[in-house]
């Protein structure tokens, strides 16, 4: 019996397909866990030296480090324009940023245990959570697109609801902030690992390919650190 052509093309065109998707989806990881190691590097580095605290964070010069990495995701990252290797220099300067803002975190973990016992809880159970949303936006059949617009209103409705809690300084609201804060992150990281498979595409040039990679790295490594801080926040509060 001759062999089908056609079934031999398209199985071999259907595992260059997959080939080629485990490769974009592992490029995009590896870079997220990059950004998270610097931060953690930075934020270990700054936190054990008095002095490197104080400059950063002992004064005014420590809403600058606070808002540094918004102000660079929303007017210094754009990869419709920008190189793979500009996009690259801005996802690492964020990170650097958040870890000079973590630092803060990483003093109180070295000087109290406990803290740093919940620290640690918080990075795993973040970690686990991450892990696990990321196999279900990669494996569900279901079309997610139509969660982007309820899952931006409700970030803009969390950062309007944090920003209350900073005058009114209730304990309850915070709690309430943070599980939905989890809550809406979870479903961002479905998400955009949805997201990140469907735009994969064989023939996508090189340099785009690294552009896209770049910014959905970025997307991951904000979500991931959004998890964190906000199931440290629920951890210290009980």
């Amino acid at each position: 019996m001759q062999p089908n052509n056609y079934e031999t093309v398209s199985s071999t065109g259907t595992r260059e397909i997959d080939e080629g998707l485990r490769k974009h989806m592992s490029n995009i990881y590896a870079k997220m866990t990059g950004g998270v190691l610097v931060t953690a590097i930075v934020a270990l580095v700054v936190g054990s030296s008095p002095t490197l605290l104080q400059l950063f964070l002992g004064g005014p010069q420590a809403y600058i480090v606070m808002f540094a990495p918004l102000a660079i995701v929303w007017f210094g990252f754009r990869p419709e324009t920008m190189k793979a290797s500009q996009l690259m220099m801005a996802f690492f300067g964020i990170a650097i940023l958040y870890g000079l803002s973590f630092s803060a975190i990483a003093a109180a973990a070295s000087s109290d245990p406990k803290f740093a016992v919940d620290v640690a809880r918080a990075f795993f159970i973040a970690t686990a959570m991450f892990a696990g949303l990321s196999i279900l936006g990669y494996t569900t059949k279901k079309d997610l697109s139509g969660m982007q617009t309820f899952l931006s209103m409700g970030i803009i409705g969390l950062v309007a609801a944090s920003v209350m809690n900073l005058f009114f300084q209730s304990d309850m609201m915070s709690n309430v902030i943070a599980g939905v804060g989890i809550l809406l992150f979870s479903g961002v990281t479905v998400f955009q690992t949805q997201m990140m498979k469907r735009m994969y595409s064989p023939s996508t040039p090189a340099e785009f390919a690294q552009r896209m990679a770049w910014a959905a790295a970025l997307n991951l490594y904000i979500s991931f650190i959004a998890m964190f801080q906000y199931v440290l926040q629920f951890l210290n509060q009980r």
